[in-house]
């Protein structure tokens, strides 16, 4: 017994013994090829979960068995393999100057290195995002930046409203903007109108959709907590997604903390924001006074130029110099089991027309922990308050918004208060100036986009593992418009006597995923990943409205008032999917993926069925097979990929509505004119794309090349009826759409000296579309008819296409085209001097058209700056000409090249040296312009703007946004400029 006692001693003690040895703690410091320490290199055993992330120093811990394989492993340098080592550890990374080791995401839980990936996805660090000079707004910072992307903004109103158009017109009448996923929950990027067409009457006339200039909601997200972004462009990168992913995916990754130190980083951004470009007045004489209103105007003229009162009332509206305040506090911190990072961000920014401005707080909470080596789990949490005061401009026909009203008011016409506060009353027109002291139009959002995930290694052996991921979010928020009107202003009296429009509207997705992911490596030349998983979404989302007009004296609230009306409009839906991925990985060189989604939608006719959209690809790095031996090239990666992804049906398209109604003074309800089409269906969208990807002299100089073909079909179209029917329109599947196009990207590292370093990046890319098929007559959209230029659906023809009178030659003809020629543009970054950085960003638009209605509005007046120059030398006026080739119904005029050269973002920066202390790790100083210089021969405020950008709400009976109608222009808040200073520190 005593012996026995002993032996089992021993074995106690030897497998103590053995488990010491087997988890021993290995630890060292991470640094470049000059010796300065990585901060963020992840640091993991080979086919585990098990790591840790480097501090500030590049320094890292952890526990690791003998002989194991480490992984190291940081964005912008080459991955390495180490074996892990009991003495202090010191591993050099190199530089990745092609990024083919980062890492894209291929699907809801699954990854690959660049190196291999078969899909053209543009990737944007937060620097190129927002490091350079800091757009307004998140969906602002975009511009330019991913090859592919068509992006304008629908006025330049403080708060965002901006369209994103991937690999050209995705849908017609349907949504053409992306889906936007914040850390894997999906967001709604839906703008609500404020229900200003009673005093605008934007909509009677011309096009039915909302012309409010509402703001993108995608632009509450605070740029500053966004660590990079993935876009998926087309289907065959974005099929795994779904029904949501036919306009392509934009996927966020927000910071994370990091193990070590905790820092703490402080960030203020002062500056002040101006007006682009002013149009400038008509400078009148006596003789042009009298040709314009007659004798009481030119007696107008003398009096008001003796007395020295000539007014510039472009400068007076849109003159101001708003200031420009950011302030922004984030910690990040952690062990190799935690990490936290958390912000908190203060916005505050003045338009360039007084009263006008947009505010926006900030907070957020990400929390990383690992409760083992088998779960972890995550926690992403975040908090938005936004306030836009965003003016009254764009369309209207009532000659009330800022731009349409100043076009009525000449030079030598007061419009300024006079000492004791009365404004100049205009005989036939409103004062612009009073109604931009007197209104109010505001946005304001409460908002919270939160989720989390958890992350379990159900079993691990050799050559493979399985994990569970469940991941799930909901994005909530509540958004209050108000717009005042007070009965003071004149065109209030004896009409609306004054009005108090107030909306609200709550709106909540919810997303819930589940996927199983296996890996397994067959041999070392032979891995499998496999993937399959469930997703549910849904939403809800109620608005009312509330219009209330003879309002009483001073009271803005609704009910304060003669006469009140409601509305409220709700939308409901539910998706669900199932998806099965499969990915081979064969000798680190050749990649062959496949996978297939089922979705199903309760927005279809049919909601039971699924719809079934397939995916795969193919990529093959020859460079990394063992007979490559050319050394200039150390990448060439041949690849395509084809995949399907869809756009369900628009909300209630599918019934017959019923729409409230008074009948002596009971409630009641009407039939709607529109027919509901209870076997409608998605759009379908395929598309093959094919490219080359070929690195030289080891990443120095890298090209990527692609063609793609994208195909929708059963595209959503909402056609007339014959009025024998009793019904006025319906929805239907009703024809198919083409995108064909090409995108080149160069990036080169032309030197690259210990004090001189110039990185650079050209992206060239153009889009082609055309209408295959259409099955009802063609038909006219998008702008305000044929005699002032529109857009015009015709099988055989681009889907952009802009058409018009031709006016004294009998018919109608095609007068331009709003998709671009092409696009290019240039990143730089020059670093110089060992601690100066000069970064600048190029952008050229060659062509597109815009549909130009603000200098007809300004001709009509007789108040265009250019009115009385006579360019072509015929001795007649320009403002004469183009007025009189308007009464003749010549549109070509008003259909103008919008092309433009752009200087988007230029900023200098300064890492200040900093000696070595317990407090203060790195100051930062810098100053910055944005979209400060152009270069363009649009007759405008801006070639990117348009009266219909944004994601409008839209409703089965009325059509919403669309996906062509960007580019109409009408009087639109001028763009802006921005020049910033900048000084962070971090402790």
């Amino acid at each position: 017994m005593h012996f026995l006692k002993q032996c089992t001693w021993l074995l106690i003690l030897l497998c103590g013994a053995l488990c010491a040895h087997a988890q021993q703690r290995v630890s060292g410091r991470v640094t470049d090829t000059e010796g300065n320490g990585l901060p963020g290199v992840t640091v993991r055993l080979l086919n585990s979960n098990r790591g840790t992330v480097s501090d500030i120093t590049g320094k890292f811990s952890l526990e690791a068995p003998a002989g194991s394989t480490l992984v190291f492993s940081f964005t912008g340098y080459k991955t390495l393999r180490r074996e892990a080592s009991t003495t202090a550890m010191t591993v050099t990374l190199e530089e990745d100057f092609a990024n083919l080791d980062e890492v894209v995401i291929t699907g809801l839980a699954t990854s690959v290195k660049r190196s291999n990936l078969a899909n053209a996805v543009a990737t944007l660090s937060a620097k190129e995002l927002y490091g350079v000079a800091p757009a307004q707004t998140f969906d602002a910072a975009l511009s330019g930046k991913i090859p592919g992307a068509l992006i304008t903004a629908n006025s330049g109103a403080p708060g965002g409203g901006i369209s994103v158009k991937m690999r050209g017109v995705t849908s017609i009448f349907s949504n053409s903007q992306p889906l936007y996923v914040v850390d894997g929950i999906f967001i709604s990027n839906v703008s609500v109108p404020a229900g200003l067409n009673i005093i605008t009457a934007a909509s009677r006339a011309g096009n039915e959709q909302y012309q409010d200039n509402p703001s993108s909601r995608v632009a509450d997200i605070n740029p500053d907590d966004i660590e990079n972004i993935e876009v998926l462009k087309g289907a065959s990168a974005s099929a795994i997604y779904g029904s949501k992913a036919a306009a392509g995916v934009v996927i966020i990754t927000t910071k994370k903390g990091l193990s070590g130190r905790t820092l703490v980083k402080a960030r203020q951004d002062v500056g002040w924001t101006q007006a682009r470009k002013l149009l400038g007045m008509r400078h009148f004489t006596e003789e042009t006074a009298f040709d314009k209103g007659g004798a009481a105007a030119r007696d107008a003229f003398i009096a008001a130029r003796d007395a020295g009162k000539l007014y510039d009332h472009e400068k007076d509206m849109y003159g101001e110099k708003g200031l420009l305040l950011n302030t922004n506090v984030s910690v990040t911190g952690g062990d190799e089991r935690t990490g936290v990072f958390f912000s908190a961000n203060r916005k505050d920014e003045q338009g360039i027309i007084k009263n006008t401005g947009y505010l926006n707080n900030s907070l957020r909470l990400n929390v990383d922990h690992r409760l083992n080596n088998r779960i972890s789990v995550g926690l992403r949490a975040a908090y938005m308050k936004t306030s836009a005061d965003r003016g009254l401009t764009n369309n209207d026909n009532n000659s009330v918004t800022y731009g349409v009203a100043l076009s009525a008011a000449p030079e030598y016409v007061p419009l300024r208060p006079d000492a004791d506060g009365n404004y100049p009353v205009l005989v036939g027109g409103q004062n612009p100036i009073e109604l931009r002291d007197k209104m109010r139009n505001n946005e304001t959002v409460n908002r919270v986009i939160t989720g989390g995930e958890i992350k379990i290694l159900l079993h691990e052996q050799d050559n493979t593992n399985t994990r569970l991921i469940v991941r799930g979010g909901v994005d909530y928020f509540h958004l209050k418009t108000e717009a005042i009107f007070p009965r003071s202003l004149p065109f209030m009296r004896n009409n609306l006597e004054g009005a108090s429009i107030q909306g609200n509207t709550s709106n909540l997705n919810s997303n819930l995923a589940g996927i199983l992911v296996n890996q397994f490596a067959a041999n070392k030349n032979l891995n499998f990943t496999t993937s399959l998983g469930a997703t549910l979404e849904t939403n809800y989302l109620d608005m009312i409205l509330a219009t209330a007009t003879n309002t009483t004296p001073l009271q803005t609230n609704v009910d304060m008032a003669a006469n009140a009306a409601l509305q409220q409009f709700r939308t409901k839906y539910r998706d669900n999917g199932i998806f099965l991925q499969e990915e081979v990985l064969i000798m680190d060189a050749i990649t062959l993926g496949a996978g297939v989604r089922f979705d199903r939608s309760t927005n279809n006719g049919d909601w039971k069925k699924y719809f079934v959209l397939p995916k795969g690809s193919f990529s093959w790095n020859i460079a990394k097979m063992p007979f490559w031996k050319m050394q200039l090239i150390n990448s060439l990666k041949l690849r395509a990929a084809y995949g399907q992804s869809g756009n369900v049906a628009p909300y209630g398209a599918r019934f017959l509505a019923a729409l409230p109604n008074n009948i002596g003074g009971n409630g009641g309800v009407l039939v709607d004119n529109q027919l509901g089409n209870p076997d409608i269906k998605q759009e379908k969208q395929t598309e093959f794309e094919t490219g080359v990807d070929v690195s030289f002299l080891n990443g120095r100089l890298t090209l990527e090349a692609t063609y793609y073909i994208k195909k929708i079909y059963d595209l959503l179209i909402r056609r007339n009826l014959q009025p024998s029917t009793g019904f006025t329109a319906q929805w239907l599947n009703a024809g198919d759409l083409r995108n064909q196009g090409i995108e080149i990207g160069i990036s080169a590292l032309p030197i690259n000296k210990k004090n001189f370093r110039w990185n650079t990046h050209i992206n060239f890319w153009k889009n082609k579309s055309k209408i295959t098929e259409l099955l009802i007559p063609p038909f006219p959209m998008g702008a305000f008819g044929n005699s002032l230029g529109n857009f015009y659906i015709e099988e055989g023809k681009s889907a952009t296409q802009i058409i018009g009178t031709l006016g004294e030659t009998p018919g109608i003809g095609v007068l331009g085209n709003s998709e671009p020629d092409f696009q290019l543009s240039t990143i730089n970054e020059i670093n110089f001097l060992k601690n100066f950085s000069f970064r600048f960003m190029l952008h050229w638009k060659k062509g597109g058209d815009n549909i130009n209605l603000s200098q007809l509005l300004n001709d009509l007046n007789k108040t265009s700056a250019d009115y009385d120059d006579d360019r072509n030398g015929n001795g007649i006026k320009d403002g004469i000409d183009r007025n009189t080739a308007f009464g003749k119904g010549e549109a070509a005029g008003f259909v103008q090249d919008a092309s433009y050269v752009r200087i988007r973002e230029i900023g200098l920066y300064y890492q200040v040296p900093v000696p070595r202390n317990k407090y203060i790790t790195g100051i930062n100083i810098g100053a910055s312009l944005n979209n400060w210089i152009t270069w363009t021969k649009y007759n405008s405020y801006d070639p990117e703007s348009s009266n219909f950008g944004s994601n409008t709400l839209s409703t089965a009976t009325s059509r919403g946004s669309n996906g062509l109608s960007s580019g109409v222009e009408v009087m639109p808040y001028p763009a802006s400029k921005r020049a910033t200073f900048h000084f962070a520190v971090t402790f």
